[in-house]
């Protein structure tokens, strides 16, 4: 099925007219007519308005021309089990077992073999068997490959504290101390920031992992301090609730 048959089926399943659909999407309702006429294809950024609002995929939007598997654990995915961003987007890399709220499940490749093992096995497929299937498999996928950059768990947690010494030495004012950084998607956290230039700029990738934190800030109540690394960067920002107004503080290549 192409993308104007998806559109005009999802909407009318939906129960929207050509105007509520492209009020929704901050279009016009000849945009929507266009692209169901199959004249045009919704631009990127429309396509994820519309992927949250008729709740599928891009993939799904665009006639899945792509076969999606976890990248965490390999597990196929599907609009059924693909995972949400917290505002109800869906991120098209990981199924909802592994992302869910903007956390991932599982920091521990031995966790996820050790889990996996035990609920897949059976008579036909031994333990030990399904262990050496992951084992081999689970490494290849993007969300692991950081270990074997890093030199496995151990060395990834020596950065993961070096990258918290980094942060507390920065000494930013009204900043508490770091204690910990967890796992969050980019796009949960990828804020835009107005430089003194006026340039409006975002630093990080949507479907990148970084580690990251929020930390109340000691000297105003109403704002927040947002905190990302990787092994490349170092970046401290405020906001207010949900993100608004947010402001650069430091962004600091490593």
């Amino acid at each position: 099925m192409e993308t104007k048959d998806i559109i005009l089926k999802l909407r009318t399943k939906k129960g929207l007219s050509q105007e509520e659909l492209a009020a929704k999407v901050f279009v016009t309702r000849q945009a929507v007519s266009r692209w169901e006429n199959g004249e045009t294809v919704p631009n990127t950024e429309t396509l994820k308005l519309l992927s949250k609002e008729l709740d599928v995929s891009i993939n799904t939007l665009l006639g899945s021309p792509q076969h999606l598997i976890c990248q965490c654990c390999g597990m196929p995915l599907e609009d059924g089990n693909i995972s949400k961003e917290p505002d109800g987007s869906f991120n098209e890399e990981y199924c909802k077992w592994c992302y869910a709220d903007g956390n991932f499940c599982y920091t521990s490749l031995e966790e996820l073999t050790d889990f996996l093992v035990a609920h897949m096995s059976s008579e036909n497929w031994p333990a030990d068997q399904a262990r050496a299937y992951f084992e081999q498999q689970l490494p290849t996928l993007n969300y692991w490959k950081r270990y074997a950059e890093l030199g496995g768990d151990e060395k990834f947690a020596e950065m993961k504290q070096q990258l918290i010494r980094e942060l507390n030495d920065l000494h930013v004012e009204g900043m508490p101390q770091v204690r910990t950084l967890n796992f969050l998607m980019g796009g949960y956290i990828n804020l835009e920031y107005t430089l003194p230039n006026g340039q409006k700029v975002k630093f990080l990738e949507d479907n990148a992992t970084y580690l990251a934190t929020q930390l109340e800030c000691q000297f105003d109540g109403t704002r927040c301090f947002g905190i990302a690394a990787s092994m490349d960067f170092l970046l401290v920002c405020t906001y207010e609730e949900d993100g608004k107004n947010p402001e650069l503080v430091i962004y600091k290549k490593r």
